[in-house]
């Protein structure tokens, strides 16, 4: 690349990488489970299916996040759609046991492998263009809601597209029964994929980077990984964000664990609760994408980054404990409760989506080009890490308020993280931004936070 792209151009690319990338996800999510169900697979199976793709996730969360960093972004995130593009075909056409939980393993990968490389170009690319000061929180906000459109319209397509096909046997007699209707959404996805792929190999210049050697690959994937580890100890305001996004996990899983039975105890079926929660998922997505609209807007208002997570993580607990408040016997009849865990159920959603892009923009300040897909990575596994965790207890709890309230607590702590005003270590740190070293070389970016930010 011979110069940066302007800043919009690469805001633009951005966002259209981040829909390209889950649309796909977003389409086989309704059809998952019956699919796995129709191949034969028992309900214990389908669970071991999704134990695999998550395991997978969190097992090369951290490895994939430091083979961003050296090997650089574009080649890491065509990776991750190559393996998502094999994934998808699996999932569609696999017809035994092994080669379903196959294709969830490989979609794990791929999930690790995207996370963080297409948000560290964009600084990257912004950085070089406009400075280390440029502004990074619309761009950040618009990505994260072009991720809950792609997610949101895929749910709906996925859910709707077997049914609306019609074809049912004909499609089973002419495939001897390899490609189901409840299999179109999964190949749709994969074509995706393919123009995902191109995208990226095209849109996503980057400047050149040392000719990578498998030694040198070997050597300093372990050491940037370390270091990113080690400045989420040693940096306060990098603690808080990671913490954040635990407690946003805990709250997430706490939300699409129990959604699903209380939308059948609302309509007093199994197959019209399946419906409602569909229709939830989708509206959970765009609240999501409304939140990260807000979130610039709201930043400014608030005064700066660090007071707009605040507020965001605050309303979202209070949703949270809205649905805790709420999950009562008799909601079905009361129309009072059911409208607060409306309201309650958006709150989450659109918490969460403002607080994303001011927690990321904070981030992307404290850390280098050298280690950003490894903090973005190390951020989205204590997500998972906790929020798993919290699925394992919630799952012992009594049922009724107890399980929501644990998610609205954990929230709602890591809300108060915000509140306290830094130390004078800290404030005196701000101004810079932290150094991150690795045997592939170390970095150090000193600059002056954007105009606004505390």
């Amino acid at each position: 690349m011979t110069e940066p792209l302007d800043p919009r151009t690469a805001r633009r690319r951005y966002v259209t990488v981040c829909a390209l990338f889950w649309l796909p996800l977003g389409l086989t999510i309704a059809p998952m489970v019956a699919l796995l169900t129709e191949r034969g697979l028992a309900l214990a199976a389908v669970a071991g299916c999704v134990a695999a793709h998550s395991l997978t996730a969190a097992a090369l969360e951290l490895p994939t996040g430091g083979l961003s960093d050296v090997l650089g972004r574009r080649a890491v995130l065509a990776a991750a759609g190559l393996f998502d593009l094999v994934a998808l075909v699996l999932h569609a056409l696999g017809t035994t046991a092994w080669v379903l939980v196959l294709a969830m393993v490989l979609k794990g990968a791929g999930r690790a492998l995207s996370s963080g490389p297409a948000e560290a170009w964009y600084v990257d690319t912004v950085h070089a263009s406009a400075g280390p000061d440029a502004e990074l929180r619309t761009g950040l906000a618009r990505g994260g809601a072009a991720t809950s459109a792609a997610l949101a319209a895929g749910v709906l397509i996925g859910g709707a597209l077997p049914w609306l096909l019609g074809l049912g046997d004909r499609l089973r007699d002419a495939t001897s029964g390899l490609v189901l209707p409840l299999s179109v959404p999964a190949l749709l996805g994969a074509a995706v994929e393919v123009v995902f792929l191109l995208y990226v190999l095209t849109a996503l210049p980057e400047p050149p980077r040392p000719r990578a050697t498998l030694r040198g690959v070997l050597r300093g994937v372990p050491a940037t990984v370390v270091a990113g580890v080690r400045l989420g100890g040693r940096d306060a305001l990098v603690r808080r964000i990671i913490l954040s996004a635990a407690a946003a996990g805990s709250a997430l899983v706490t939300v699409e664990i129990l959604t699903p039975g209380r939308a059948v105890d609302l309509t007093g079926a199994p197959e019209s609760g399946a419906v409602l929660f569909a229709g939830l998922a989708c509206a959970g997505f765009l609240c999501s994408m409304a939140g990260s609209h807000l979130a610039p807007p709201l930043a400014r208002r608030a005064g700066g980054s660090e007071r707009a997570v605040l507020v965001g993580l605050v309303a979202a607990a209070t949703g949270l404990l809205l649905l805790g408040g709420t999950a009562v016997t008799s909601v079905s009849s009361a129309p009072v409760p059911v409208a607060l865990a409306v309201v309650g159920y958006v709150l989450v959603y659109v918490g969460l989506g403002a607080a994303g892009p001011s927690e990321n923009d904070l981030l992307h300040r404290r850390v280098g080009s050298a280690g950003r897909a490894t903090a973005l990575s190390v951020q989205s596994l204590a997500l998972q890490l906790v929020g798993a965790t919290t699925g394992l207890v919630v799952g012992h709890l009594p049922a009724g308020p107890p399980r929501w309230l644990l998610g609205g607590a954990v929230l709602l702590a890591g809300a108060l993280l915000w509140a306290r005003r830094r130390t004078v270590a800290e404030e005196a740190e701000a101004p810079g931004r932290a150094s991150f070293s690795s045997s592939t070389g170390s970095r150090t970016e000193a600059g002056t936070p954007r105009k606004g930010t505390p």
